[in-house]
């Protein structure tokens, strides 16, 4: 207990060192070049800020969501090798069943249909 103590006292320590020394050190000289879009050496035709589709980041998490429960299955092949496999089953079927369960509510919901 106490390194696990020690190592949460220290983390934090340093984070709090390092954050600080971030705005104590950072020089913030904000000119008109610096605001402006980079537009590969070119001037800025238009307005660089323009609003996306929310579909767009829907589409988005809804990759990362389904891309780490993948991940969290790929050790599967090695977890036949534990005391109880059939423990193992159980969850990866729940896991599964739980991502299928995910995807026909986003698809009932149409939250997969890009086109209106």
């Amino acid at each position: 207990m106490n390194m696990i103590t020690f190592m949460l006292t220290l983390s934090l320590t340093l984070s709090i060192i390092l954050t600080t020394l971030n705005f104590w050190l950072a020089q913030m000289n904000p000119d008109s070049e610096k605001l402006s879009p980079y537009e590969c050496g070119f001037d800025p035709l238009g307005s660089a800020r323009l609003p996306f589709s929310i579909r767009f980041f829907l589409v988005a998490i809804l990759f990362l969501l389904f891309d780490l429960e993948i991940a969290l299955l790929l050790p599967l092949p090695w977890a036949t090798q534990l005391p109880s496999p059939t423990m193992t089953l159980t969850w990866t079927s729940t896991i599964i069943a739980l991502l299928t369960l995910g995807l026909v509510y986003e698809w009932a919901q149409g939250g997969l249909e890009w086109a209106e």
